[in-house]
């Protein structure tokens, strides 16, 4: 017969320190706070410099100092609606400041709704409006990237105290996810054995009813915010039984399956219907990051043919006066999800390629006679490629994302290198994180191909609106963005 086992709380390395740590909580309403004072004073200042300044008179002082206490409200009212504080600690800087746009574009809109429904908007200039709407837009982006720092860094020298949890399990075994969630704040009270469960005979039973509820208690008196419960496929029978157990507490409880890193390390619960499923694979962009990323490539592509037009007719030209054949040159490439899409380039060879297969196609090299002399600049310049801005307007590529291959080339290498077609998750681009390091040209090794594959997937998994501007930057002024073209 086994022996009465009550569980026994284990100290672990990175537990709670021993000066009184402020929460989470307490300073996210400060950084509520924050954010009303900074929309409502952009909003009344905006609306002085504007009248000031086009008008040549004050704005009226009650309805304009309303209407900027208003125009926060609104604004953190939606934040709050979207549940945008809700994980601040977790959530990254990107990520946390793009979505208070959102907020901001809908509390506008409220405000606009209000003004009409209360037929007051005859008072209110829309020079004024539009103006507070770029000018708020910028400061929550800056307050945002500003808290969002100020955060992390009081999470990190534990200034603040996002949460208390227990682990439930060994300590050892389970030391990355210790270190994990304290990157984002988490506490430790410490690590607390499982309680031993028998079966079968009534004592027993018994007994483990016992030893659960000492457990409970234990916790309880740890007072944690969450319980964390590593699970191998093994023990789900007795987590389920330790999770009824804890429901007697008010803390949320985690299920960490354990055995199986690759297939949950990007799980996340889901509804589809009615059913609740484990997600275990998504699309690398959400629907606002492929709106955010939509709008750039418009906006950049749209303002590059305009400004480009001219060198886009003189370029024109010199191909025609250098060579014989077309000014552009189109072949089909494979694109978003694998698709056949039409790339078009400047002309800078004397023969037309389809690409479509191996004896199609033949990959540019290094004093390749196939190249006219004005070819050889525009590929060295990466003028060539300008064309595509209108791929980019008609939808089918982006300005940043994994250059597009000949379909020849994607299928000499899928079938070698794995993760491969994952390049394709995303809107092929005019430039991307491989080119910008220098892995373009030539891929007469599989190392090489290798190389620009990693590039790519890792900047498919660590997209954000800034890596896309910073990949832009580094086209236009980094070296490294012109090895290797030929």
């Amino acid at each position: 017969m086994s022996n009465f086992s009550v569980p026994d709380l284990v100290s672990v390395e990175g537990a709670l320190p021993g000066r009184e740590a402020d929460r989470i909580e307490r300073l996210v309403l400060k950084v509520m706070g924050i954010e009303f004072a900074a929309v409502a004073g952009t909003c009344l200042v905006t609306s002085v410099i504007y009248f000031r300044a086009a008008l040549e008179h004050w704005p009226p002082a009650g309805e304009y100092v309303t209407a900027a206490v208003l125009i926060a409200a609104f604004v953190l009212l939606s934040a709050l609606s979207l549940k945008q504080y809700a994980a601040i600690q977790t959530q990254s800087r990107d990520r946390y400041m793009w979505t208070g746009m959102g907020a901001v574009t809908l509390g506008f809109a409220v405000f606009l709704s209000f003004l009409f429904i209360f037929k007051v908007a005859d008072w209110y200039s829309r020079g004024t409006f539009f103006c507070q709407l770029l000018a708020v837009s910028a400061v929550i982006l800056i307050a945002r990237g500003g808290t969002h720092n100020f955060i992390r860094r009081a999470i990190r020298t534990g200034a603040v105290e996002a949460r208390r949890a227990v682990l439930v399990g060994d300590a050892r075994a389970h030391a990355d996810i210790l270190k994990d969630l304290r990157r984002f704040g988490v506490r430790w009270a410490g690590v607390l054995r499982p309680p031993s469960l028998h079966a079968n005979a009534v004592a027993r039973v018994e007994r483990s009813a016992a030893n659960v509820v000492a457990f409970v208690e234990r916790c309880r008196s740890l007072r944690p915010d969450d319980v964390i419960l590593p699970t191998a496929p093994a023990d789900l029978s007795r987590t389920a039984l330790i999770v009824d157990a804890l429901s007697a507490l008010p803390v949320t409880v985690h299920v960490i399956p354990t055995g199986m890193d690759g297939l949950w390390a990007s799980a996340r619960m889901a509804h589809l219907g009615r059913a609740t499923t484990i997600q275990v694979l998504r699309p690398p962009l959400s629907d606002f990051e492929l709106t955010v990323k939509r709008a750039f490539d418009i906006c950049v592509a749209g303002l590059g043919v305009i400004a480009l037009s001219p060198l886009l007719l003189v370029v024109s030209a010199a191909i025609r006066l250098d060579s014989r054949g077309p000014v552009l040159f189109r072949q089909n490439r494979h694109g978003y999800n694998n698709e056949t899409i039409p790339v078009v380039k400047f002309r800078t060879m004397t023969t037309m390629e389809d690409g479509e297969t191996a004896s199609t196609y033949t990959q540019a090299k290094g004093n390749d006679a196939r190249i006219t002399r004005l070819g050889r600049i525009l590929r060295r310049t990466n003028i060539d490629e300008l064309p595509q801005l209108f791929n980019v307007l008609r939808g089918e590529m982006s300005i940043v994302g994994p250059r597009p291959h000949p379909i020849a080339l994607n299928t000499r290498f899928r079938d070698r290198i794995a993760p491969f077609s994952r390049r394709h998750n995303v809107k092929p681009g005019l430039t991307g994180w491989a080119q910008v390091h220098g892995f373009r040209g030539e891929t007469d090794t599989i190392e090489k191909m290798r190389l620009r594959v990693e590039h790519d997937l890792y900047y498919i998994e660590n997209w954000s609106f800034t890596l896309d501007v910073k990949i832009v930057l580094m086209t236009l002024f980094s070296k490294s963005a012109y090895q290797n073209a030929y």
